[in-house]
Protein backbone atom coordinates (compact mmCIF):
# COMPACT_ATOMS: atom_id res chain seq x y z
CA UNK A 1 0.00 0.00 0.00
CA UNK A 2 0.92 3.92 -0.92
CA UNK A 3 2.31 6.16 2.29
CA UNK A 4 1.80 8.96 2.20
CA UNK A 5 3.80 12.20 4.11
CA UNK A 6 2.81 14.98 6.97
CA UNK A 7 1.14 17.01 3.42
CA UNK A 8 -0.86 14.32 2.21
CA UNK A 9 1.07 13.61 -0.90
CA UNK A 10 1.81 9.70 -1.80
CA UNK A 11 5.20 7.93 -1.23
CA UNK A 12 4.78 5.01 -4.13
CA UNK A 13 5.29 1.75 -2.35
CA UNK A 14 8.33 1.05 -4.46
CA UNK A 15 10.19 3.69 -2.65
CA UNK A 16 10.57 6.82 -5.08
CA UNK A 17 10.33 10.13 -3.39
CA UNK A 18 7.79 11.93 -1.80
CA UNK A 19 6.99 15.60 -2.06
CA UNK A 20 7.75 16.43 1.68
CA UNK A 21 9.64 19.68 1.73
CA UNK A 22 7.74 22.85 1.30
CA UNK A 23 9.21 24.25 -1.60
CA UNK A 24 8.30 21.28 -3.82
CA UNK A 25 4.43 21.62 -2.09
CA UNK A 26 4.50 25.27 -3.79
CA UNK A 27 5.93 23.58 -7.25
CA UNK A 28 3.43 20.97 -7.18
CA UNK A 29 0.37 23.32 -6.78
CA UNK A 30 2.18 25.89 -9.60
CA UNK A 31 2.53 22.65 -11.61
CA UNK A 32 -1.66 21.21 -11.16
CA UNK A 33 -2.42 24.76 -12.14
CA UNK A 34 -0.12 24.54 -15.24
CA UNK A 35 -0.82 21.15 -16.11
CA UNK A 36 -4.66 22.12 -16.29
CA UNK A 37 -3.32 23.78 -19.59
CA UNK A 38 -0.27 22.34 -20.58
CA UNK A 39 -0.19 18.70 -19.08
CA UNK A 40 3.20 17.30 -18.66
CA UNK A 41 4.11 14.86 -21.75
CA UNK A 42 6.56 11.52 -21.64
CA UNK A 43 6.47 9.17 -24.45
CA UNK A 44 6.92 5.66 -23.40
CA UNK A 45 9.25 3.52 -25.91
CA UNK A 46 9.27 0.30 -24.95
CA UNK A 47 11.05 -2.92 -26.94
CA UNK A 48 7.72 -3.77 -29.09
CA UNK A 49 3.95 -3.86 -28.31
CA UNK A 50 1.30 -5.85 -28.22
CA UNK A 51 2.61 -8.33 -26.21
CA UNK A 52 1.66 -8.81 -22.72
CA UNK A 53 5.44 -8.63 -21.08
CA UNK A 54 5.56 -4.57 -22.47
CA UNK A 55 1.76 -3.78 -22.23
CA UNK A 56 2.14 -4.03 -18.42
CA UNK A 57 4.91 -1.42 -18.67
CA UNK A 58 1.58 0.69 -20.75
CA UNK A 59 -0.71 -0.37 -18.06
CA UNK A 60 1.51 1.22 -14.90
CA UNK A 61 2.45 4.00 -16.84
CA UNK A 62 -0.77 5.09 -17.86
CA UNK A 63 -1.88 4.66 -14.25
CA UNK A 64 0.83 6.91 -12.82
CA UNK A 65 0.58 9.29 -15.44
CA UNK A 66 -3.31 9.24 -14.70
CA UNK A 67 -2.93 10.26 -10.78
CA UNK A 68 -0.41 12.98 -12.23
CA UNK A 69 -2.97 14.52 -14.86
CA UNK A 70 0.31 13.50 -17.20
CA UNK A 71 -0.20 13.21 -21.12
CA UNK A 72 1.27 9.52 -22.01
CA UNK A 73 2.91 8.95 -25.56
CA UNK A 74 2.94 5.31 -26.45
CA UNK A 75 4.42 3.42 -29.28
CA UNK A 76 6.95 0.99 -29.89
CA UNK A 77 8.50 -1.00 -33.28
CA UNK A 78 6.07 -4.18 -34.31
CA UNK A 79 9.27 -6.72 -33.25
CA UNK A 80 12.30 -6.37 -31.23
CA UNK A 81 14.72 -6.66 -33.99
CA UNK A 82 13.72 -3.26 -35.54
CA UNK A 83 16.50 -1.25 -34.14
CA UNK A 84 15.92 1.92 -36.71
CA UNK A 85 11.86 1.75 -36.26
CA UNK A 86 12.92 2.46 -32.61
CA UNK A 87 15.06 4.84 -33.35
CA UNK A 88 12.57 6.89 -35.41
CA UNK A 89 10.19 6.90 -32.88
CA UNK A 90 13.04 8.77 -30.34
CA UNK A 91 13.97 10.67 -32.78
CA UNK A 92 10.26 11.85 -33.77
CA UNK A 93 9.97 12.49 -29.16
CA UNK A 94 13.03 14.18 -29.40
CA UNK A 95 11.40 16.50 -32.04
CA UNK A 96 8.25 17.49 -30.54
CA UNK A 97 7.44 18.64 -27.26
CA UNK A 98 8.36 16.18 -25.02
CA UNK A 99 9.26 16.81 -21.20
CA UNK A 100 10.15 13.26 -20.49
CA UNK A 101 10.73 9.92 -22.05
CA UNK A 102 10.85 6.12 -21.00
CA UNK A 103 12.91 4.12 -23.15
CA UNK A 104 13.58 -0.09 -22.96
CA UNK A 105 16.28 -0.13 -25.97
CA UNK A 106 16.58 -2.98 -28.46
CA UNK A 107 20.11 -2.27 -29.23
CA UNK A 108 22.98 -0.65 -26.52
CA UNK A 109 25.12 0.70 -28.88
CA UNK A 110 22.52 1.78 -31.83
CA UNK A 111 20.66 4.08 -29.32
CA UNK A 112 23.32 6.40 -27.81
CA UNK A 113 23.46 9.07 -30.52
CA UNK A 114 19.08 9.52 -30.14
CA UNK A 115 19.30 9.08 -25.94
CA UNK A 116 21.86 11.60 -26.68
CA UNK A 117 19.98 14.16 -28.36
CA UNK A 118 16.79 13.71 -26.06
CA UNK A 119 18.99 14.71 -23.47
CA UNK A 120 20.84 17.45 -25.25
CA UNK A 121 17.31 18.81 -25.35
CA UNK A 122 16.30 18.47 -21.65
CA UNK A 123 13.90 15.47 -21.85
CA UNK A 124 13.95 13.65 -18.39
CA UNK A 125 14.90 10.46 -19.95
CA UNK A 126 14.70 6.94 -17.81
CA UNK A 127 15.90 3.48 -19.53
CA UNK A 128 13.86 0.71 -18.24
CA UNK A 129 15.16 -3.16 -18.55
CA UNK A 130 18.64 -3.00 -20.01
CA UNK A 131 21.01 -0.38 -19.84
CA UNK A 132 22.77 2.09 -22.39
CA UNK A 133 26.42 2.89 -21.94
CA UNK A 134 25.81 6.32 -21.29
CA UNK A 135 26.80 7.19 -17.17
CA UNK A 136 23.38 8.35 -15.34
CA UNK A 137 23.21 11.50 -14.00
CA UNK A 138 21.87 14.64 -14.94
CA UNK A 139 18.62 14.12 -17.21
CA UNK A 140 19.52 10.40 -17.03
CA UNK A 141 18.05 7.65 -15.03
CA UNK A 142 18.01 4.08 -15.04
CA UNK A 143 15.45 2.06 -13.98
CA UNK A 144 17.01 -1.93 -14.44
CA UNK A 145 16.46 -5.41 -13.78
CA UNK A 146 18.67 -7.26 -11.87
CA UNK A 147 20.63 -9.29 -14.35
CA UNK A 148 23.17 -10.33 -12.18
CA UNK A 149 19.66 -11.90 -9.55
CA UNK A 150 18.59 -12.98 -12.46
CA UNK A 151 21.63 -15.42 -13.48
CA UNK A 152 22.52 -16.21 -10.12
CA UNK A 153 18.30 -17.52 -9.53
CA UNK A 154 18.88 -19.76 -12.95
CA UNK A 155 22.19 -21.32 -11.87
CA UNK A 156 20.71 -22.42 -8.50
CA UNK A 157 17.84 -23.44 -10.42
CA UNK A 158 19.53 -26.08 -12.38
CA UNK A 159 21.71 -27.04 -9.54
CA UNK A 160 18.69 -27.62 -7.78
CA UNK A 161 17.04 -29.90 -10.93
CA UNK A 162 20.83 -31.97 -11.01
CA UNK A 163 21.34 -32.01 -7.81
CA UNK A 164 24.54 -30.24 -8.46
CA UNK A 165 26.03 -32.46 -11.20
CA UNK A 166 24.79 -32.52 -14.74
CA UNK A 167 25.10 -31.07 -18.45
CA UNK A 168 23.28 -27.61 -19.24
CA UNK A 169 22.87 -25.68 -23.00
CA UNK A 170 23.17 -22.07 -22.50
CA UNK A 171 21.56 -20.31 -25.29
CA UNK A 172 19.92 -16.79 -26.32
CA UNK A 173 23.48 -15.04 -25.59
CA UNK A 174 22.64 -11.56 -27.53
CA UNK A 175 25.42 -8.89 -27.47
CA UNK A 176 23.06 -6.40 -28.77
CA UNK A 177 21.08 -6.30 -25.69
CA UNK A 178 23.34 -5.70 -22.18
CA UNK A 179 21.00 -7.02 -19.45
CA UNK A 180 21.57 -10.15 -21.53
CA UNK A 181 24.72 -10.35 -21.32
CA UNK A 182 25.44 -9.48 -17.48
CA UNK A 183 22.78 -12.38 -16.70
CA UNK A 184 24.90 -14.80 -19.37
CA UNK A 185 28.09 -13.85 -16.90
CA UNK A 186 26.04 -14.36 -13.86
CA UNK A 187 24.86 -17.73 -14.91
CA UNK A 188 28.20 -18.88 -15.86
CA UNK A 189 30.32 -17.51 -12.81
CA UNK A 190 27.30 -18.77 -10.37
CA UNK A 191 27.72 -22.26 -12.06
CA UNK A 192 31.61 -22.45 -11.90
CA UNK A 193 31.81 -20.88 -8.10
CA UNK A 194 29.42 -22.77 -6.75
CA UNK A 195 28.07 -25.96 -8.57
CA UNK A 196 31.62 -26.86 -10.20
CA UNK A 197 30.12 -30.74 -11.30
CA UNK A 198 27.61 -29.25 -13.86
CA UNK A 199 28.91 -28.20 -16.93
CA UNK A 200 27.47 -26.22 -19.89
CA UNK A 201 27.97 -28.20 -22.97
CA UNK A 202 26.43 -26.06 -25.56
CA UNK A 203 26.90 -21.98 -25.78
CA UNK A 204 24.95 -20.74 -28.29
CA UNK A 205 24.79 -16.50 -29.35
CA UNK A 206 20.72 -15.86 -29.82
CA UNK A 207 18.57 -13.05 -31.49
CA UNK A 208 14.83 -12.45 -31.86
CA UNK A 209 14.97 -13.67 -35.42
CA UNK A 210 12.80 -16.81 -35.28
CA UNK A 211 14.06 -18.71 -37.99
CA UNK A 212 17.87 -18.42 -36.64
CA UNK A 213 16.38 -19.36 -32.78
CA UNK A 214 14.36 -22.64 -34.92
CA UNK A 215 18.12 -24.00 -35.86
CA UNK A 216 20.06 -23.04 -32.79
CA UNK A 217 18.09 -25.21 -30.76
CA UNK A 218 17.17 -28.41 -33.69
CA UNK A 219 21.35 -28.33 -34.05
CA UNK A 220 21.77 -27.96 -29.91
CA UNK A 221 19.22 -30.97 -29.45
CA UNK A 222 20.60 -33.09 -31.65
CA UNK A 223 24.84 -32.00 -30.99
CA UNK A 224 23.45 -33.03 -27.67
CA UNK A 225 21.14 -36.15 -27.37
CA UNK A 226 22.01 -36.46 -23.36
CA UNK A 227 21.37 -32.89 -22.14
CA UNK A 228 20.06 -32.61 -18.64
CA UNK A 229 18.64 -28.84 -18.89
CA UNK A 230 18.38 -25.87 -21.31
CA UNK A 231 18.86 -21.73 -20.40
CA UNK A 232 17.11 -19.89 -22.68
CA UNK A 233 18.26 -16.39 -21.73
CA UNK A 234 15.37 -14.50 -24.42
CA UNK A 235 11.68 -15.63 -24.34
CA UNK A 236 11.68 -16.20 -28.08
CA UNK A 237 14.67 -18.97 -27.56
CA UNK A 238 12.78 -20.70 -25.09
CA UNK A 239 9.44 -20.67 -27.05
CA UNK A 240 11.11 -22.47 -30.05
CA UNK A 241 13.02 -24.71 -27.33
CA UNK A 242 9.58 -25.73 -26.58
CA UNK A 243 8.38 -26.01 -29.97
CA UNK A 244 11.04 -28.42 -31.10
CA UNK A 245 10.77 -30.50 -28.15
CA UNK A 246 6.72 -31.07 -28.06
CA UNK A 247 7.09 -31.76 -31.85
CA UNK A 248 10.05 -33.95 -31.78
CA UNK A 249 10.22 -35.41 -28.18
CA UNK A 250 13.15 -37.29 -26.98
CA UNK A 251 13.67 -39.78 -24.55
CA UNK A 252 14.99 -37.49 -22.28
CA UNK A 253 14.23 -34.69 -23.08
CA UNK A 254 15.86 -31.48 -21.33
CA UNK A 255 14.22 -29.33 -18.64
CA UNK A 256 13.71 -25.94 -19.65
CA UNK A 257 14.43 -22.47 -17.69
CA UNK A 258 13.55 -19.48 -19.95
CA UNK A 259 13.34 -15.73 -19.14
CA UNK A 260 10.71 -12.88 -19.66
CA UNK A 261 7.99 -14.65 -21.28
CA UNK A 262 5.23 -12.62 -23.14
CA UNK A 263 2.44 -14.19 -20.95
CA UNK A 264 1.29 -16.62 -18.59
CA UNK A 265 4.47 -19.05 -18.23
CA UNK A 266 2.64 -21.70 -20.62
CA UNK A 267 3.30 -24.45 -17.75
CA UNK A 268 1.27 -26.72 -19.93
CA UNK A 269 4.44 -27.69 -21.54
CA UNK A 270 6.03 -30.45 -19.53
CA UNK A 271 9.57 -29.73 -19.97
CA UNK A 272 9.42 -26.10 -19.21
CA UNK A 273 10.34 -25.76 -15.61
CA UNK A 274 10.73 -22.26 -14.79
CA UNK A 275 10.92 -19.12 -15.83
CA UNK A 276 12.95 -15.70 -14.59
CA UNK A 277 10.33 -12.77 -15.09
CA UNK A 278 11.50 -9.18 -14.44
CA UNK A 279 9.06 -6.32 -13.51
CA UNK A 280 7.89 -4.63 -16.03
CA UNK A 281 4.40 -3.50 -14.38
CA UNK A 282 7.06 -2.10 -11.36
CA UNK A 283 9.34 -0.22 -14.18
CA UNK A 284 6.45 1.89 -15.88
CA UNK A 285 4.94 2.85 -12.74
CA UNK A 286 8.26 4.35 -11.51
CA UNK A 287 9.95 5.78 -14.53
CA UNK A 288 6.62 7.91 -14.94
CA UNK A 289 6.90 9.07 -11.12
CA UNK A 290 10.83 9.54 -11.50
CA UNK A 291 9.59 12.08 -14.14
CA UNK A 292 7.25 13.67 -12.47
CA UNK A 293 9.49 14.37 -9.65
CA UNK A 294 12.49 15.31 -11.70
CA UNK A 295 10.97 17.79 -13.60
CA UNK A 296 9.27 18.93 -9.95
CA UNK A 297 12.66 19.60 -9.41
CA UNK A 298 13.64 16.80 -6.95
CA UNK A 299 16.22 14.93 -6.42
CA UNK A 300 16.29 11.20 -8.00
CA UNK A 301 17.91 8.35 -7.70
CA UNK A 302 20.46 7.84 -10.35
CA UNK A 303 19.79 4.37 -10.67
CA UNK A 304 16.71 1.68 -9.69
CA UNK A 305 17.18 -1.85 -9.37
CA UNK A 306 14.65 -3.99 -9.36
CA UNK A 307 14.99 -8.09 -8.61
CA UNK A 308 13.44 -10.80 -10.89
CA UNK A 309 10.87 -13.54 -10.05
CA UNK A 310 12.00 -17.59 -10.27
CA UNK A 311 8.19 -18.60 -11.35
CA UNK A 312 6.99 -22.38 -11.21
CA UNK A 313 4.18 -24.10 -11.40
CA UNK A 314 3.91 -24.15 -7.72
CA UNK A 315 3.81 -20.13 -7.38
CA UNK A 316 2.43 -18.82 -10.63
CA UNK A 317 -1.07 -18.24 -8.64
CA UNK A 318 0.44 -16.25 -5.71
CA UNK A 319 -0.46 -12.92 -5.20
CA UNK A 320 2.78 -11.69 -5.32
CA UNK A 321 3.04 -13.22 -8.93
CA UNK A 322 -0.51 -12.49 -10.02
CA UNK A 323 0.39 -8.94 -9.64
CA UNK A 324 3.37 -8.68 -11.70
CA UNK A 325 1.41 -10.60 -14.70
CA UNK A 326 -1.19 -8.60 -14.21
CA UNK A 327 -2.85 -6.40 -17.33
CA UNK A 328 -6.16 -5.06 -15.40
CA UNK A 329 -5.90 -1.64 -16.50
CA UNK A 330 -7.43 0.32 -19.30
CA UNK A 331 -6.05 3.26 -21.14
CA UNK A 332 -6.42 6.37 -19.15
CA UNK A 333 -7.74 9.87 -20.75
CA UNK A 334 -4.28 11.33 -21.05
CA UNK A 335 -2.87 8.49 -23.14
CA UNK A 336 -2.78 8.28 -26.65
CA UNK A 337 -0.95 6.11 -29.13
CA UNK A 338 0.51 8.44 -31.91
CA UNK A 339 1.88 11.57 -31.94
CA UNK A 340 -0.43 14.16 -31.67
Amino acid sequence: MDRHDQHGYRRGRHGLPSYGIASAFVMALLGVACRSHHPMRIAVIPRTSGIPFWERVHGAADDAADRIGAFIYWNAPTSEDDVEGQITLVERVVSDDYQGLVLAPDQALSLITPVRRALSRGIATVIIGSPLPIPAGGNLSYILNDEEEGGRLAAQRVARLLHDRGSVALLGINPDVSGIMIRARSFEQTLARNYPDIHIVEKRMGSFNVPHEQQVVQDTLTDNPNLDVIVALMWTTAHETLSALDTSPQGHPPKVIGFDPGARPPFHEQCLDSVILQDTRAMGQQAVELIHARLLGQSVPELVSLPPKLITRENVDSPEVRHMTALDWRPGRQSRNAVP
